[in-house]
């Protein structure tokens, strides 16, 4: 136990994680020079051709210092800001930390982000620059900002480039001598942490466990804590970075157990892996918070007889991320689909394209929203609402919250002008601004998440022209003034395009929509007034004219009253038309106004 040390790698998106942890596989030799490959531990075809890890990645190296043997277990993590939950798993099951830092960009948002989950943690951190051998790299730049944030000395930042394996001897020296040793009791009954897990078809659920005290081998009876559930062991191994079965997995070592259990809802990330009818009573790790997703949006398959087909194809995807939820709906003009929940619009962009390639599905997707909290007068409760068809009646309404988000942008100060105007735009609470040093600002606002999920983050790159970065964590749900816009066709409210607007934005939002409508729904024989409302009060309205056909074409000369006789019949028939005639909302007016 001694000689193991666990360790994972922390970075901003595209700092060169991925890259670095390949040169320090190749090193090890722990995979062979024919089956190595760009970014090898990036399992999915998609993080290879974005560039950027999806999904958190284990793997068990050995490494010879000084004559010694020693036992490193590496996970590399993404860096994306959607994908906070799988970073701070990564740290439960780790001592150490290598914080990577690239050379040419300096430190960045979501650098300071999981650096401070990793404090919290109480980790050892060792700092690395990284793309040392760019032309433009800036190291002497990059360690003072380094120094600024870890308060470290400068002689224990350590250089490396990824692309040429420089200085990789260096981080494994420096990850044996200062990463502790992994605490635990051999002697005691089995307490395994799980930090992920998937579906395997043949082996059930595979949990991917950090083995926290006691052992355990294949065919052992084994529970999990959080809801009591037993199976017996088919197979425990470890990282290679495939699957490599072993004999047993003893205390202090990361590695995998098949459970044999065929649904990931039993085996839950953070719960405590046990020995069934242990006679010592044993106690639960501290897990980590079960992941609740942040934006929902609906998934409509185009062709409604797929519906049953993308079901499955989405209890598939459900199998492999613990934090993708999702719930049958149906909407008036887009038939039957689900309401998905997802931790940011990057994972909702990854199940779509997941949905398109594995499965052949392109659905239709509706604009984002986040989860609201009303309470009712004369109650206490407090109840979750995920539309605005879920609203009751506002005079039985007591108040109504919303979820905040405490963002930090990281920037270089010559556009500190343009994103104050744009955080003017938003509803934000300004709170502070920290220099990381001459030419590089930290700013902290307090911001509802339902301002920064759709747009803001094209905004933020358009007005820093790509240099500013952005992190944002959930820092609870508050009161606001927010009320439900309702939308009117030919005086008839259309339940599917409702939505909750915050008050001061209300009247902007309804002209935008009635605008949107006038130009999508196809004009009729008759007038369709389209009116946005707020309870009973119009704040916006807009007109399709009729077609009209010229029926006084067919005079020539004769008195007016001829021709007024006619425009009054034609006026007559009109009239009569509105009343029995119906407006279909068309699919595509849905998509103008759903998407922005």
């Amino acid at each position: 136990m001694n000689n193991i040390r666990n360790f994972c790698i922390i970075a901003h998106i595209d700092h060169g994680k991925s890259t670095l942890s390949d040169r320090i596989l190749e090193f090890t030799q722990t995979v062979e020079k024919r089956r190595m490959k760009e970014q090898i531990l990036d399992q999915m075809d998609l993080e290879r051709e974005r560039g950027i890890t999806i999904k958190l990645q284990p793997v068990r190296m050995v490494h010879f210092l000084n004559g010694e043997e020693y036992v490193l277990n590496l996970i590399d993590t993404p860096g994306h800001v959607d994908f906070g939950y799988e970073v701070s798993r990564s740290l439960a099951a780790v001592e150490g930390a290598v914080l990577l830092v690239d050379a040419t960009k300096g430190v960045q948002a979501q650098t300071l982000s999981n650096l401070y989950l990793a404090i919290e943690q109480g980790l050892e951190i060792i700092p690395v620059v990284n793309k040392v051998d760019l032309p433009n790299a800036n190291v002497e730049k990059t360690k003072k900002e380094i120094i600024h944030i870890l308060g470290c000395k400068e002689e224990e930042i350590l250089e490396a480039s990824g692309k040429t394996g420089q200085g990789v001897e260096k981080i494994l020296e420096a990850i044996v001598k200062k990463i502790p040793a992994p605490r635990g009791e051999a002697g005691k009954p089995l307490r395994a942490l799980i930090f992920d897990s998937k579906y395997d078809t043949y082996k059930g659920v595979v949990a991917y466990v950090r083995i926290v005290d006691g052992h355990v081998r294949r065919d052992d009876e084994v529970m999990m804590m959080a809801n009591k559930k037993e199976s017996t062991v088919v197979e425990v191994g470890y990282f290679n970075p495939s699957f490599r079965p072993g004999e047993s997995l003893k205390s202090g070592e990361i590695g995998y157990i098949a459970t044999g259990l065929k649904s990931v809802e039993h085996c839950r990330v953070g719960d405590t892996i046990t020995v069934k009818n242990s006679k010592t009573p044993v106690e639960r790790l501290p897990g980590y918070k079960e992941v609740r997703p942040m934006v929902y949006a609906g998934l409509y398959p185009i062709e409604g007889d797929a519906y049953n087909l993308m079901r499955d194809a989405l209890e598939k995807l459900k199998l492999n991320d613990a934090a993708f939820v999702f719930e049958p709906e149906s909407n008036a003009a887009l038939g039957k689909g689900f309401r998905c929940g997802f931790l940011g619009l990057l994972h909702l962009e990854i199940v779509k394209e997941r949905l398109e390639r594995e499965f052949n599905f392109s659905p239709t997707i509706t604009t984002p929203s986040v989860v609201y909290e009303i309470k009712m007068r004369g109650s206490n409760e407090k109840r979750k609402i995920y539309s605005a068809s879920q609203m009751p009646d506002p005079s039985t309404l007591e108040e109504i919250s919303e979820p905040f988000v405490k963002l930090d942008i990281l920037t270089p100060s010559k556009y500190l002008g343009g994103i104050m105007e744009l955080m003017s735009s938003l509803r934000s609470v300004y709170l502070n601004t920290e220099y990381i040093d001459l030419e590089r600002i930290l700013l902290t606002f307090e911001v509802p998440l339902t301002d920064i999920i759709v747009n803001f983050h094209d905004d933020l790159k358009s007005v820093s022209s790509g240099y500013a970065s952005m992190s944002y964590e959930l820092i609870g749900y508050r009161n606001s003034d927010l009320v439900k816009l309702d939308i009117l066709l030919a005086g008839e409210a259309v339940e599917s395009l409702g939505r909750i607007v915050p008050k001061e934005n209300a009247y902007a939002e309804g002209k935008r929509i009635v605008e949107k409508l006038k130009d999508a729904i196809p004009r009729q024989s008759f007038a369709i007034p389209i009116q946005a409302a707020i309870g009973g009060k119009i704040i916006a309205r807009e007109t399709i004219k009729p077609f009209r056909k010229d029926v006084i074409a067919k005079l020539y000369g004769g008195d007016v009253t001829r021709k007024n006789k006619l425009l009054n019949k034609q006026k007559k028939g009109k009239k009569k038309m509105k009343n029995i005639g119906k407006v279909q909302v068309p699919s595509e007016a849905y998509l103008a106004v759903l998407k922005r």
